[in-house]
């Protein structure tokens, strides 16, 4: 089985990296208060609060272990050339028909967030803008039928 590719921003790095220091230096140390002191009530076959702790414990170890995978694996997005739409570029798009421009940064998984004009490479939309130029037209098959855009700027 092929390993996924995990491309990230400098900046999405970055919050990964603050993300992971966080929870490795002060969640841990919480939740550890959190099991000693359930622990010092005394059983802890029947302690909530000592559930509840182990719990939010796993969590934690969890999402560090694979904040630390997401790293390891991280392929660094670059700046590049603006001629064609790659990783990183923020693209502007004009859908046929209309009037209104939307612009997108293509970026990995990891860091998608659509309410925040950043898409992922994945996507049905990614995917259609990826290699293209300004001026070109492309097509991107939506549950409601395709839409198509034109791309009216590469930066």
């Amino acid at each position: 089985m092929a390993e996924e590719e995990i491309f990230l921003t400098l900046e999405g790095r970055r919050k990964l990296e603050e993300e992971l220091e966080y929870l490795c230096t002060v969640r841990r140390a919480e939740v550890a208060k959190r099991i000693q002191s359930a622990k010092d009530e005394g059983d802890i076959m029947e302690n909530a609060a000592y559930d509840y702790a182990k719990e939010e414990q796993a969590f934690v170890e969890g999402r560090i272990q694979a904040l630390e995978t997401t790293l390891r694996k991280a392929i660094l997005i670059k700046g590049g050339s603006t001629d064609a739409v790659n990783m990183g570029t923020r693209v502007t798009v004009m859908e046929r028909g209309g009037d209104t421009l939307e612009t997108y940064q293509i970026v990995g998984s990891v860091e998608a967030d659509p309410m925040s004009g950043r898409i992922s490479n994945e996507s049905p939309m990614g995917k259609a803008l990826l290699g293209h130029q300004v001026g070109d037209e492309v097509a991107v098959s939506t549950p409601g039928g395709v839409l198509r855009f034109q791309i009216v700027g590469i930066e």
